[in-house]
């Protein structure tokens, strides 16, 4: 009989389960290896829930604190940055640097430190960017000062403060003349393609940037004296025969050209305006010019008559009224002359030599001017003429009286011999011989016995007379001690009778040393009265009188001549 296992007790099976059946749950009780098995542990309890409010409080604090950090790091960042951006920079003497158009920034950073205006491209780098400036930088010429910070740099690039160089157009040129003194500006690029319309441009001084077009320059001319015009224009007079702007700038173009002076252009405009109101020709010279070589410049010499009579658009002396267009480019001073002229009865004005005009109301009047002009001119020739004559010697320097200025000629510097004063020729022999014709004179020693042929002038003793130059109103002794020309004789009678002395006889002593009287030695120690000695070279040229470096307050040596 088969074993059959004993059932066991409920108590043995110990704790029942719960088994769900179809009818319902029912308790299963544990098999003792079941009940061997570890009761499974319990969940942990449920965390309670995090409180909301102490992470948002958490997550600003920090936030806070981080912003502390960064503006605490910011301020120094500032100070010492600013503190290096205006520092002196290492410059020892000002800069001239040149940055050419399109350069890029990194390129103008290393351009900067190679020339020594930067030590620092990275810190120019940074403020840059913190200014925002980086794209702004801008060519041109720029001088650096001495020392100059980067802030400094940073300025000048930025706002363009670059050199600027100046040229002058004089009031009166022609376009064509304007257009060549603009291509003469090197520093400016490019070249004027059209030509402007006469009398489009305002003469004035203008500023320019090294590298700025000729074509710009030209439209800051046009601009201005569409400006100037404007304002002229409407502050006219009212009752001028212009009827245009143009009108205006035409009339006053011929009066800048007539005259130079400022107070004279209202006194030519008032002429113009009156032969206008009359109906008469203008008759302007410089209209003449314009219409045979137009805006060219001059002629080069004076209108001749057939250029007068030659018919031209310009011509006001064959045409009514005013010319086609202006004959320059005027500036405002002629414009306002023209736009307000003098109130006068004034037809004609003709040069007065001076550099201005005289003015006229009748052609009787103007004759008169004229024929004083014509020997105002003819004088004026007549005093060119001999300063003509005297540049036929080239080489031979002038004075500033126009005359010839001689070599220094003391006595010290005449010839030590001559073969006979009578046959030697020219100023200085002359001199010589009126110095041998003097030894007759009382007071001068010479040798007892003459000799035979001349060999030289023998010169007067110094310690028995003195040689003083004499001037015109010095008083005179014996006349006719002295050998002297008619003229000089008769100038010498009329300061005798001024100072009250014998005019003396007219007999002249002779001119050789032979037939001169023997006069001894001063030997008499007694006071003398003074001789009155002459000056052999006086009206010559070893005139020291004529000769200005020849030094009359110095001492002479006079040479012993054989």
């Amino acid at each position: 009989m088969a074993d059959v296992a004993p059932i066991a007790s409920e108590a043995e099976a110990g704790p029942a389960r719960e088994r769900a059946s179809f009818f319902g749950s029912r308790t299963v009780l544990k098999s003792p290896n079941e009940r061997l098995q570890p009761e499974m542990a319990p969940p942990p309890p449920a965390k309670p829930p995090k409180k909301r409010h102490r992470s948002a409080l958490s997550t600003i604090s920090g936030f806070f604190t981080f912003l502390v950090v960064a503006v605490f790091a910011a301020i120094i960042g500032l100070v010492v940055g600013s503190e290096r951006l205006h520092a002196p920079g290492p410059l020892k003497t000002d800069a001239l640097l040149v940055i050419p158009p399109r350069t890029d920034v990194p390129d103008i950073l290393d351009r900067l430190e190679k020339e020594g205006v930067i030590d620092n491209q990275l810190l120019m780098n940074f403020a840059l960017f913190a200014e925002g400036t980086r794209s702004k930088l801008k060519a041109g010429e720029y001088v650096f000062k001495q020392e100059a910070s980067l802030q400094d740099v940073i300025d000048t690039l930025v706002g363009g403060h670059s050199v600027l160089h100046s040229f002058t157009i004089p009031e009166g040129l022609t376009s064509e003349q304007i257009i060549g003194r603009l291509r003469d500006q090197e520093l400016l690029e490019n070249d004027v393609k059209d030509l402007p319309k006469e009398g489009a441009l305002m003469p004035d001084t203008y500023k320019f940037a090294r590298g700025e077009t000729r074509e710009k320059q030209v439209a800051k001319m046009v601009e201005a004296q569409k400006k100037v015009l404007a304002e002229v224009w409407s502050r006219r007079a009212a009752d001028l025969p212009l009827k245009s702007p143009f009108e205006l700038v035409t009339l006053a173009s011929i009066v800048e050209r007539e005259t130079g002076k400022a107070d004279e252009r209202p006194r030519v405009a008032g002429v113009f305006i009156n032969r206008l109101n009359r109906g008469m020709q203008l008759q302007s010279d410089p209209t003449i010019v314009y219409g045979l070589i137009g805006g060219k410049g001059s002629l080069g010499h004076p209108i001749t008559r057939e250029e007068l009579n030659k018919p031209t658009p310009y011509n006001t002396y064959q045409i009514k009224g005013l010319p086609p267009g202006p004959i320059g480019n005027p500036g405002r001073a002629a414009m306002e002359a023209v736009a307000n002229p003098s109130r006068t009865q004034e037809l004609f004005f003709v040069a007065d030599g001076t550099g201005g005009h005289v003015f006229a109301e009748t052609l009787d009047q103007h004759n008169r001017n004229v024929v004083r002009w014509r020997q105002i001119e003819k004088d004026a020739k007549d005093k060119l003429a001999p300063d003509a004559e005297k540049t036929l010697a080239p080489g031979k320097p002038l004075d500033q009286k126009g005359e010839l200025v001689l070599p220094p000629a003391p006595f010290a510097t005449l010839p030590t011999a001559f073969a006979d004063v009578n046959d030697a020729t020219g100023p200085a022999s002359e001199a010589l011989a009126r110095l041998a014709n003097a030894m007759a004179a009382p007071g001068i020693s010479k040798p007892a016995t003459a000799p035979p042929a001349f060999a030289g002038p023998v010169m007067p003793d110094l310690s028995a007379v003195d040689i003083a130059l004499q001037g015109d109103d010095a008083p005179i002794g014996d006349l006719n001690a002295y050998p002297v020309s008619a003229t000089r004789r008769a100038e010498q009678k009329v300061r005798a009778a001024r100072f009250g002395l014998a005019a003396g006889s007219d007999v002249l002593p002779d001119t050789t040393l032979a037939s001169a009287p023997v006069v001894e030695p001063l030997t008499t120690t007694a006071p003398k009265p003074r001789a009155r000695a002459f000056d052999a070279s006086e009206g010559t040229s070893l005139d020291p009188l004529r000769n200005k470096s020849f030094d009359l307050t110095s001492a002479k040596t006079v040479p012993n001549l054989r």
